[in-house]
């Protein structure tokens, strides 16, 4: 039986009074896309912060690939990769100097061909010898994804990934991410409002309200829905918050 990819058991995080996370359960496999959708401010960011180690929840667990992030967070992260937000990019670096920075901290040589290859597909190539100071958002945004893919991690976590990139290559990613869970077993989280952008790849979603996970498609439902010419993940995620009694912002 293979090993899960993420278990996250009785998450609780805690703002103040305001529970941002409320015994909060999930858990992905090998080989699954699954979307993390939601209105803003039900906890999502919180979420992938908690499972990325980047905060530590006040209660519950956090489990990559069998590893407690608790008791061996570096054995954890090195089973995750986690999109580097790119205001936390070092400006006085050049992205190929980051890449290494990251190949080295995962014991890599040096970057992956893959690495390059989707460098080249984001057609990020030709900054990689520029400091990350002369990039535009979009192109921070290219190496924040490219840092979080290196050496292809058995479970890739990504924050609303497709802001401020172009349509090419938001495609080239959205193929990127399907060929690794689909060749390589690579499970993948993507948290977003953009559902169409997700809807045609990903294998389930999960509706994130108040911090908890109150709803779930699975891969049948979802074929179901892609196959109905009157519907979409959209318009059922928008009914599922009317129901829930959710802001319909997403």
């Amino acid at each position: 039986m293979n090993q899960c990819a993420l278990r996250l058991e009785g998450l609780v995080q805690a703002y103040g009074t305001r529970r941002v996370l409320d015994q909060l359960d999930l858990t992905i496999q090998p080989g699954e896309f699954v979307a993390l959708i939601g209105p803003n401010g039900s906890g999502k960011t919180t979420l992938l912060k908690c499972l990325a180690g980047i905060i530590t929840p006040q209660s519950g667990t956090v489990l990559v690939g069998g590893v407690d992030m608790t008791r061996d967070a570096h054995g954890a992260k090195a089973r995750l990769g986690f999109a580097v937000d790119p205001p936390l990019l070092p400006p006085l670096l050049t992205g190929r100097q980051c890449l290494e920075l990251f190949a080295s901290v995962r014991d890599l040589p040096a970057i992956p061909a893959s690495t390059l290859q989707l460098a080249d597909a984001l057609a990020f190539s030709h900054w990689l010898d520029r400091e990350v100071h002369s990039y535009s958002l979009g192109t921070r945004q290219k190496l924040g994804i490219l840092l979080g893919l290196i050496g292809e991690p058995p479970l890739i976590v990504l924050d609303e990934p497709m802001n401020g990139l172009d349509p090419l290559s938001a495609f080239a990613l959205k193929q990127h991410l399907v060929t690794l869970t689909r060749d390589h077993g690579t499970a993948v989280l993507l948290a977003t409002h953009a559902l169409e952008v997700a809807e045609r790849f990903i294998s389930r979603a999960v509706l994130l309200i108040d911090g908890r996970l109150v709803r779930q498609w699975d891969t049948a439902t979802l074929d179901a829905i892609r196959h109905d010419p009157d519907a979409s993940l959209e318009q059922v995620m928008v009914e599922a918050l009317a129901a829930h009694g959710a802001s319909r912002e997403a």
